[in-house]
């Protein structure tokens, strides 16, 4: 992923983002750390469309488990974390 100082932003305007986006998503640089990144509208579209499909995959999976039984049931919340840090373990 390509880089520009947000200082070049100040100077020379959006015409530089316009000029890095040409070489895919661009991180702005700001007090020496990558803070934003700016992608195109169709890579932005790309990237929600692709979060939407991850999500109702895990929803499938999780009808599935349900549907076949391979589900549990806690009490509380207290109860499913225990069980959750015992996973872990």
């Amino acid at each position: 992923m390509n880089s520009i100082p947000a200082q070049d932003i100040k100077r020379r305007g959006i015409s530089v983002v316009d000029e890095a986006l040409r070489d895919g998503p661009v991180h702005v640089i700001k007090n020496n750390r990558p803070s934003y990144v700016v992608l195109t509208e169709a890579a932005y579209a790309e990237l929600l469309e692709s979060s939407h499909d991850a999500a109702r995959a895990r929803l499938r999976e999780s009808l599935t488990d349900l549907e076949t039984g391979r589900t549990s049931r806690y009490e509380n919340a207290d109860a499913l974390m225990k069980a959750l840090d015992a996973d872990e373990s």
